[in-house]
Formats: C-alpha cells, structure tokens, sequence
C-alpha cells in the first residue's frame, strides 16, 4: 500500500471566524471547516497555544478522510512532540479500533507518522490567560444532563456547548436556560460520497475526541480555562478483542484516552487549559438514578442515536429498537416510576419480547456487547437482576424471559455484588480537587 494521507497546514480566519482544515488521499482533495460564533477574542487565534491546537484539531479531525482507505502512512507539515505524536497513535489506532474490526483491517502498530521533525521539543511558551469557567458540551443525553444539575447544585458556573446542535441537544440547552456557544461543523460532502462507493471503507470515527478539540479551541477563543465532560466509568470496557487489543466503540470517552488528551491540551497551553470527566466516577445506573431525581429534562432528552437523523424536534426522540434505547431503559427502570419511564420512551420496552435478543447481548448472555454507546455487560445484568426484586417489574416479559439464565450464568451471589459495586464511587478520575469538594455532597 503506497498511497499516503496527507494532512495540509490548517488555517483561521479570525475575521469570519471560520477555521479551514485540508485532506488529501491519492487523488482526492478535501476541505472541513468549522465556523465559531460571534464574539471571540481574535487576539487569542494569534497566540502559540491556540496555534498550536489548531494543528492537533486538525490531526484528530483528519480522521474522518484518513478512513477512506486507511493507508499506512500519514504525513504532517508541522513537528509533534513525543507526547504529541503518541496521542496521534492512539487517536488513529484505538480511536478507529472498532473501525478496524468492523473492517477487517489490521493497522495497530503499522502505521507511520512522517513530520518535518521526528520529535520536536516541548513548547515552552506563554500560557494564555484562560477566565476561570467552565464549557460543558451538551450531547442531549442524560449523562451530560446529570453533569448541568451537578454543576448547577454546586453553584459552579458553566456554558452548554455543542458542534452542530440539533434536535435533542437544542431541546436540552433550551431547558438549561443558559446561553450556549455552538459551532457549525462542515465535512467535506466528497468525502460522505466516497464512503459508500466501492473501494473505501466506512465506518466508526472518535466523535468525543473530535468535538474535544473543536471545544478547545472554543475555550482558547472565547477565554474558558476548564473543560466539563460526561463521561462515565463503564464507558473504558471495550466491545471485543481484534487485532491483539480491545477494540471499544467508546474509546474516546475512556479513562485511558481522557488522561491523554487532558495531558495534550494542558502541554499545549502551558497549563492553562483543564480537562476531565465530572462523572468518571459512576457507573450508568448511578447517573441514571441522578438523573432520575429531576424531571424537568424527562421531554427534550434523548441518548439514542437514531434521534439524529430527525430534523429538530420532529419524531419520536426514541426509535425504542436499538441497543442504546434498551440499555438507557433497562438502567432507568429500578430507579424511576414504570409509568413516568414509558412516558418518556413512549412504549414499555421490557414487554417487547421480540427485542429478547438485544437485552440478551447487553446482559452478557448471548453475542457481544454491541458497538454502541452503552454500559459495561455486568452492569447490564445487575439491573435486570434488580427488576426482578421489584413487583412492579418482576413479571415483565423480558425479565421473565432472561432471569432464569441470568441466574445460571451469575449466580445471586455475583449480581448482588454487582449491584452493591455500581452504587460506589470509582476513585480512579481527573477532576480536580476543587471541583470535586463541591460537587460531591450533591452526587449522593
């Protein structure tokens, strides 16, 4: 394989606020841009930091173009460092792992980055004087939700952020109530064209690196120190071994990928800019039972993916046949009403015995777990376990269904351990001190 993917110098036009990122694979030529609201610092575009992360962002977004045929070698027309070049690794290897598996392609370990320098030294530059709030990107799911009334109980002040709001998130930022900043996203329409002819591949990129970045350089723009995402625990299992490793579909929300990338940012910007998960710490079903404290979200959420092929508000917000929608129903059901939960899906998925099969895969006791966005598999079972203690659920046709084997495979024993662990807190996590000693009273 000798065709190379070649990433072009990224540009910012701090008049138009527009920032421009160019591609080329053999014969093909791409352009993405993104487009930043009103109102930013146009000084701050001109400084080392915010130079600096456009190049990454350009990186990481490359990602998109480079799976078109996903050669070996990748050239860059600026230095990385060492720190630097092993996030680009782990953003082209385990970013796209589920890309590789889907595909059959064996790339972890052979692919070559070629810059003008091997390894450049670490930048030494002046930090840029970063205001101390917080940017919290909106998903219009229930973790990032969770994160608000936890900020919001906290007193803690943040700005909702989102790359090409829509539908779910709009519903959500407007239940916050607070001004958001929103970025326009264009890929490159060649590019979508090409992914569904013969002779390129498709599938799977890291959308939480890529609006990572694109909210860095949000933060540098509009003068945000701190970064707030919603990443949980269970999102650092991986789906299935390929190619020697675990391949996740989640791996940009990992534990692993968070402590690369707040390194990367933080080296970048001499230190100025955070960047963590405020809900590293829970497992689903906890975020579930946080979130199921409030109500107000209960008609604008959504965390199933097939709310993003609606135009704004138009449609069911949960299609109610894919993993997603039967994981997030599965973990709300112990710990919200039955009748306020089918509100919400507008259907009672657990007496669906037709979707027997995906509860199956979720719980462990059939398949893989899916490539979807969704908790760990003994998570999965310890819920269903749960419904089985609660009269309201017991006789549920899925539970019913899948609780004798459930408890041939787990055995009481374990699922109550199971169930005990979920309601802890994981230790292991990057938010900062300070944000944690305020937080925390409001997470129990």
């Amino acid at each position: 394989m000798s065709e190379s993917f070649v990433i072009d110098a990224p540009h910012f036009d701090p008049a138009s606020g527009e920032a421009s990122f160019g591609y080329r694979l053999g014969e093909h030529s791409f352009t993405e841009t993104l487009h930043f609201p009103e109102g930013a610092d146009r000084g701050a575009a001109t400084g080392p930091a915010f130079g600096k992360l456009l190049q990454l962002t350009a990186l990481v977004l490359g990602v998109s173009y480079f799976k078109l045929r996903a050669p070996l070698d990748i050239q860059l027309p600026f230095a990385l460092t060492a720190e630097e070049l092993a996030f680009a690794r782990d953003v082209y290897e385990n970013g796209l792992g589920e890309f590789y598996a889907r595909n059959d392609l064996k790339r972890f370990g052979r692919l070559q980055f070629t810059a003008p320098e091997a390894v450049a030294p670490a930048p030494s530059a002046p930090a840029p004087g970063l205001a101390d709030r917080c940017l919290l990107p909106i998903g219009g799911g229930k973790d990032s939700l969770v994160s608000v009334q936890l900020l919001e109980a906290a007193g803690v002040a943040f700005t909702p952020f989102a790359v090409n709001a829509k539908g779910p998130i709009i519903g959500s930022v407007e239940a916050i109530g607070r001004p958001p900043l929103f970025v326009a996203r264009r890929l490159d329409p060649e590019m979508i064209r090409l992914g569904k002819e013969p002779g390129f591949y498709n599938g799977h990129v890291p959308s939480t690196a890529i609006n990572s970045m694109i909210a860095a350089l949000t933060a540098l723009l509009f003068s945000y120190g701190t970064i707030i995402l919603s990443n949980e625990r269970s999102a650092s299992e991986g789906n299935g071994e390929f190619d020697g490793r675990q391949a996740n579909h989640q791996h940009s929300k990992s534990l692993d990928f968070e402590r690369l990338i707040a390194s990367v940012l933080a080296g970048a910007t001499g230190g100025a800019l955070r960047y963590f998960s405020l809900l590293r710490p829970y497992s689903e079903a906890r975020i579930a039972a946080l979130f199921a404290r409030e109500t107000r979200f209960d008609r604008v959420f959504s965390s199933c993916n097939e709310n993003f092929k609606l135009a704004g508000h138009n449609g069911p917000l949960w299609c109610g046949r894919c993993p997603k929608c039967h994981f997030v129903y599965l973990v709300f059901a112990p710990v919200m009403p039955r009748d306020r939960l089918v509100a919400i899906f507008g259907q009672d998925l657990l007496a669906q015995p037709e979707h027997e099969r995906s509860f199956r895969e979720l719980t462990g006791l059939a398949g893989q777990k899916p490539w979807e966005c969704v908790g760990e598999i003994e998570e999965a079972a310890a819920c269903l376990y749960a419904l089985s203690q609660q009269p309201e659920w017991a006789d549920a046709p899925i539970v019913r269904l899948l609780l004798p084997d459930l408890m041939l495979q787990y055995g009481e024993a374990r699922l109550e351990a199971a169930l005990a662990e979920l309601r802890a807190d994981a230790t292991e996590h990057l938010i900062p001190r300070d944000i944690a000693q305020r937080v925390a009273p409001h997470a129990h």
